[in-house]
């Protein structure tokens, strides 16, 4: 990331030292109860036939903590000034809407800007109105339009980011495409792409998953046969159109390539499109080219990849049912809700309010399909021992965690004062 020359009085990445002062109102916000009681009894909560395992990592992260923090410390620094946040600071609408509460106005970006542009209406914004940017980061451009606007920032872009962000650069620095493992309408992942364009000739290239990476390295291996035809270049345009730098070639840029991902992403999948990436090239053009050409690292943050490692581990015990919570939008949620749904039935809940006992319904994303809801009744059984595992993504307050554990338990007729 490039160093802000803005004046220190306008530009803040270290809060303002009200952490202590603004710790009860965290506290209150999203602590739980019922997580430290889970706590104490080995992440295990048994009542009747009925057992709830939580994994043992979840929740909140450093960076969504640090950044709620710093949106908290904001609000009690600027007390009487109008405090802008730029798109959601993280993907929890519970947390999201305690800071619009807090009068914190939260706008959403442009619906079509090209890179390079700025993703925001600036014109709607004052010199003196503060501005916080959120854990996933903000585009160079939009972070050079704030800059000269002369609104005092608040940066709360996740660390973790900023290593992928520094990774690209070195590779766009050297002559490489980035490829990046990532959504690439999501916010972090068009802060990570934009690092590139700093470079005369910077470039990059997202991939979904594995499918779209095969598209990758059969047009790496068709370059490497002298073999690909008009139709096959138009048609990989066409697929990555949306998802490719300005006026990407891939007969040219796709020569050199570093892999680098979504700090959200399935950490198994990343890797493996890295290697089937760089296997690829080595086809097509011999293992020394490769080793030339081609870079990969792990870029999943470390707070993502423990929270999957806990999910693995758990889903080697029995359950019955899954319960992730987190929002629908949350990469990580989705990742989570991901793995459980290849072992044992799975519902992504975005609120603990969407389990409702009274009816023994849930209403859930399902995992593993792009943007479909649906609801579910009698996903827990009325009667026989149970075991329900749970967790939740990273954004996701311990709150709202040990909300869904009791909706849980009222589902098969638990009272909440029996609990804890």
């Amino acid at each position: 990331m490039t160093t802000p020359t803005t004046p220190d009085d306008t530009y803040f990445r270290k809060g303002f030292g009200l952490g202590a002062v603004v710790r009860s109102d965290l506290d209150s916000d999203y602590s739980g109860r019922v997580v430290d009681v889970l706590r104490e009894r080995d992440y295990t909560l048994t009542v009747g036939d009925v057992t709830v395992r939580l994994a043992r990592e979840f929740g909140f992260c450093y960076g969504v903590e640090r950044a709620v923090d710093y949106a908290y410390q904001t609000r009690r620094k600027f007390p009487d000034r109008r405090i802008v946040l730029l798109g959601e600071i993280i993907h929890n609408p519970h947390v999201n809407d305690n800071l619009r509460r807090m009068g914190i106005e939260i706008i959403e970006p442009l619906a079509a800007v090209a890179d390079g542009t700025p993703r925001f209406d600036y014109s709607r914004f004052g010199t003196d109105d503060v501005v916080i940017l959120p854990a996933f980061g903000v585009t160079m451009a939009d972070f050079q339009a704030l800059r000269a606007h002369g609104c005092v920032m608040v940066d709360t872009t996740c660390g973790s980011v900023l290593n992928v962000w520094k990774r690209v650069d070195v590779y766009a620095r050297d002559g490489f495409t980035s490829l990046i493992h990532g959504k690439y309408y999501h916010e972090e992942t068009r802060a990570t792409a934009s690092q590139v364009l700093k470079y005369p000739g910077g470039r990059y290239l997202v991939v979904r998953d594995m499918d779209e990476a095969q598209h990758v390295s059969a047009y790496i291996e068709s370059l490497g046969g002298g073999t690909v035809s008009s139709a096959q270049r138009h048609a990989f345009v066409e697929m990555f159109a949306k998802a490719s730098s300005p006026g990407f070639d891939p007969d040219v840029h796709l020569g050199k390539v570093g892999v680098a991902n979504q700090t959200t992403m399935l950490a198994r999948e990343s890797l493996a499109i890295g290697e089937a990436v760089g296997q690829a090239m080595a086809r097509a053009f011999g293992d020394e080219y490769r080793a030339a050409n081609h870079r990969t690292f792990d870029t999943i943050c470390s707070a993502t990849q423990d929270r999957q490692d806990a999910v693995d581990a758990l889903l080697t015990e029995a359950l019955d049912a899954m319960i992730v919570v987190g929002g629908f939008n949350s990469s990580n949620t989705i990742s989570l809700a991901a793995i459980c749904a290849e072992r044992v039935p799975t519902y992504h809940v975005e609120d603990a309010e969407r389990i409702d006992p009274q009816t023994g319904s849930l209403h859930y994303r399902v995992a593993g399909v792009k943007h479909v809801e649906a609801d579910a009744t009698g996903w827990l059984p009325a009667v026989g021992a149970v075991r329900v595992g749970i967790t939740a993504g990273a954004s996701t307050p311990n709150n709202k965690i040990g909300e869904a554990v009791l909706r849980i338990f009222a589902t098969r007729g638990v009272a909440v004062d029996s609990i804890g």
